[in-house]
């Protein structure tokens, strides 16, 4: 197996977590990533430390903050510096709102923008020039079934994901030529800190003015609580872990544009499978290939 030089961002716990973990195991060289590694993530950053230490893995915490375009850059231009190379990026840091959608401001609107797909843009504008003289590598974006559908009180949250997979769609089509891979992994529900640690409305009075949506919300979130407890639904994080292992090692060209894990709420798998043909046929209409070189004219 080839050795990977990977920079995971949202690493101090989750999906990052887990997946700097397996990968470091399996040989790879691992830039876990989080925000203020030696502030309030310093307890995961020390843990990861010591694993490291511990078990012999090549795996490092790197300060990243997503929404910090210096910081972005300086984290990545630190990798590359000791590294030599950069093979892969997983996009994994993220942050969902809930609630009532007139009850949030335009400023938490723009943060939860800012984290989900400002940030991974951040990402992939820093590590592209590395990729781009390697004529090799891989961003992974982290999405969710909430990428491909829309619910009531997820607004934010499937505004940031939709846009998350035409970010990574598109940039798919630009970079074939170069040789790199841009993909989505799409995660149904799963057993993270996500549904804990989710902002609500800041407006109280907009949440006041729409007081008969609560039982509504209410009953949605105890929906999705059932849900995660059934036993016939897969929740196990590490489902999601091996998947982007799997895709990290998979051959470069060879991998899906999009990858659903877990419960699919029945339906993101035969959505992506009917559009599939569509987004070919757009292609075509502009009169750009979609095999092995997507940008040479039709």
């Amino acid at each position: 197996m080839n050795h990977q030089t990977l920079l995971i961002t949202g690493a101090s716990g989750g999906f990052g977590r887990g997946a700097a973990e397996a990968l470091a195991r399996r040989g790879h060289r691992v830039y876990a990533t989080m925000r203020s590694v030696d502030g309030r993530n310093r307890e995961p950053a020390d843990a990861l430390r010591q694993l490291a230490d511990r078990d012999g893995l090549d795996l490092t915490p790197v300060d990243l903050d997503v929404t910090d375009t210096a910081s972005v850059e300086a984290a990545v231009e630190g990798v590359v510096a000791e590294a030599g190379r950069l093979d892969a990026v997983v996009n994994n840091a993220g942050q969902m709102f809930v609630g009532v959608t007139e009850a949030f401001t335009p400023d938490q609107f723009a943060a939860q923008l800012d984290v989900n797909l400002v940030g991974p843009f951040r990402v992939v504008r820093a590590a592209l020039p590395q990729m781009r003289a390697q004529r090799s590598g891989l961003f992974l974006h982290m999405s969710s079934a909430a990428g491909r559908i829309a619910s009531p009180f997820f607004a934010l949250y499937h505004a940031s994901k939709h846009g998350l997979e035409a970010l990574a769609e598109s940039l798919r089509y630009e970079l074939a030529p170069y040789g790199i891979d841009s993909c989505v992994l799409e995660p149904g529900p799963f057993a993270t800190g996500l549904f804990a640690t989710a902002p609500g409305p800041a407006d109280a009075d907009r949440e006041a003015a729409n007081a008969e949506l609560r039982p509504v919300l209410d009953g949605m979130l105890g929906g999705f609580g059932q849900v995660m407890e059934s036993p016939d639904v897969p929740t196990d994080p590490r489902l999601v872990v091996d998947e982007v292992v799997r895709l990290v090692e998979a051959p470069a060209g060879e991998r899906p544009l999009r990858t659903v894990v877990g419960f699919d709420l029945g339906v993101v798998r035969r959505l992506n499978e009917a559009t599939e043909p569509y987004a070919r046929e757009v292609l075509d209409v502009f009169r750009i290939g979609h095999h092995e070189q997507p940008l040479t004219p039709a």
